[in-house]
């Protein structure tokens, strides 16, 4: 009885510390922000965010995550299958090469592409034939996709080494195709960790400042994403607008962690 009574009592104080550490690193912070953005009312804060300024902002981050969210889907679906599938030379710098955007600073990133695509670089001739890169949409998007690329490929090779390879060779064997094999086989496995990796990537493509301010150039109503709008109100001392503008970023977040939630359970019971 007496160890059955600590047992209960360990518990319940592992999850009061959890919970106690989660609530005063995430939960207080992210709660004042909140506080702060509502204390004038939901009127002032409503008019802080559909500013043209901020509404711009707001629509060129989702635009920037709308391209890159797809393509690093896709890329990240194929880099896992080569890492998995794959038996190719370089196969263990490729995976160490996947991984190096979560090692890098976003401001190391921004740079690069800076020193790439800048005037003198390698690739600085391009702005010449018509494509501009740097201070301009493609450059913010190719920034906003190298820091977002591992998380699609980190949830989806651990569940492709796990499913195996007999499912899919069992189908090869009956006839199926490659693409055939893809959709009925290895994608309905591996579709769930397609999704976490898609909220990953959602969340650190609307969040993204380091690495898109360094080729954006921050011009208001031209290439400000929204989290430069935040820096920028909050730099000039308008704290309201940085507040109120900081809960849109945290309701996106919100909303798609939340909806991957409620369609899965459903998923799980129909199954």
């Amino acid at each position: 009885m007496r160890k059955d009574v600590r047992g209960n009592v360990s518990r319940l104080a592992l999850r009061f510390a959890a919970l106690g550490y989660l609530a005063l690193l995430l939960l207080l912070p992210v709660g004042f922000v909140f506080y702060r953005a509502f204390e004038h009312g939901a009127g002032h804060a409503w008019h802080a965010v559909t500013t043209h300024d901020a509404v711009h902002a707001l629509e060129l981050t989702l635009l920037i995550s709308a391209i890159a969210v797809p393509a690093n889907t896709i890329a990240g679906i194929v880099l896992a299958l080569a890492l998995v599938r794959g038996r190719f030379p370089g196969r263990g710098l490729l995976n160490a090469v996947v991984d190096l955007p979560l090692a890098l600073s976003p401001v190391v990133v921004g740079l690069a592409l800076f020193l790439l695509y800048g005037r003198g670089g390698w690739l600085g001739g391009l702005a010449g034939h018509g494509l501009k890169i740097l201070f301009a949409v493609p450059g913010m998007v190719l920034a906003t996709m190298f820091v977002s690329l591992p998380f699609v490929v980190r949830e989806v090779v651990p569940v492709l080494r796990e499913l195996g390879a007999e499912q899919e060779e069992a189908a090869e064997t009956l006839g199926a195709g490659p693409f055939q094999i893809f959709r009925r086989v290895t994608f309905p496995a591996i579709r769930w960790a397609v999704a976490y990796g898609v909220v990953l990537t959602t969340a650190r493509a609307i969040g993204e400042f380091g690495a898109v301010s360094a080729v954006s150039g921050n011009i208001v109503g031209r290439t400000q994403t929204l989290p430069l709008y935040v820096k920028a109100q909050f730099d000039g001392f308008d704290t309201a607008d940085a507040y109120a503008s900081s809960v849109v970023l945290a309701l996106i977040a919100i909303v798609v962690v939340v909806g991957l939630r409620a369609l899965h359970p459903r998923e799980e019971g129909a199954r």
